[in-house]
């Protein structure tokens, strides 16, 4: 086992050196970033230093999303892992904080994720037990470049110094970083595993089913396919005082969405 360093001019890691953790939201890029890992894994013959962790949201995810997550890993026969942030979900959070996340302040994305998957960082390393040198984690998220300009800067390798300690050393990897959309869903379709059915639905991405993030069509098509959980964004966001989003409303999305 050799001492690995990101900062090695390669972007694709060897993936004998390393315990694996692939983030899995049950979506599209984290689909195919499966099907690419898993399949590297397999051919290097460390299938089963494969973790895969889905981060359950609970209600404000779209329904079987976690069931979803959970039969994807098992299609590749490896180790699946749920997690959720103990303090509570996104809603309970909102009411806490009295304001809805942002793209400038996205606590949704650090609390409900990041938190958790760091949890089960540690019970890796520790379930590792004494071995005599740093562990050596490979943490991989399906971002792509074309997502976001924050995303495109992002890079393919990189240490994740946060993470790390003299106990483990971990490595950030975005195995589909140059993807094109039209990539991951040839890939998703030659794999024959079951995708969500959001997408035939309409939806673009998946992640929460209203996320701020979202486009005005997305949020629209959401506010249709689940009234429900809008009308509970909309009653929050008269309890707490803040919009959804400065640009739109909760409201006016349910108002759009039923024209």
């Amino acid at each position: 086992m050799g001492h690995h360093d990101c900062h090695e001019k390669t972007d694709d890691p060897n993936l004998t050196e390393y315990d694996i953790i692939l983030n899995s939201s049950g979506g599209k890029d984290s689909q195919a970033m499966l099907d690419v890992v898993c399949r590297r894994a397999a051919d290097a013959g460390v299938l089963d230093r494969i973790t895969v962790l889905h981060c359950a949201l609970g209600r404000v995810e779209w329904p079987g999303t976690a069931d979803l997550a959970r039969r994807q890993a098992l299609h590749y026969g490896v180790r699946y892992e749920e997690r959720h942030r103990e303090q509570g979900d996104l809603l309970t959070q909102v009411r806490q904080r009295g304001r809805w996340p942002s793209a400038t302040a996205r606590y949704c994305t650090s609390d409900q994720k990041l938190g958790p998957a760091r949890k089960l960082v540690t019970q890796l390393v520790n379930e590792l037990g004494a071995i005599d040198r740093p562990a050596q984690v490979l943490n991989c998220m399906g971002l792509r470049a074309q997502e976001s300009r924050a995303r495109l800067k992002k890079a393919k390798l990189s240490p994740d110094h946060t993470a790390s300690n003299g106990r483990r050393e971990v490595c950030t990897w975005l195995p589909i970083h140059e993807w094109s959309e039209t990539e991951v869903w040839q890939h998703i379709r030659a794999s024959g595993v079951p995708y969500h059915p959001a997408y035939d639905a309409g939806m673009t991405r998946l992640s929460c089913s209203l996320c701020i993030l979202g486009s005005r069509a997305d949020l629209l098509r959401a506010a249709r396919l689940r009234p429900d959980l809008a009308a509970e964004y909309a009653r929050i966001e008269d309890e707490i005082g803040h919009r959804f989003r400065n640009d739109m409303s909760m409201a006016e999305i349910i108002t759009g969405a039923n024209p």
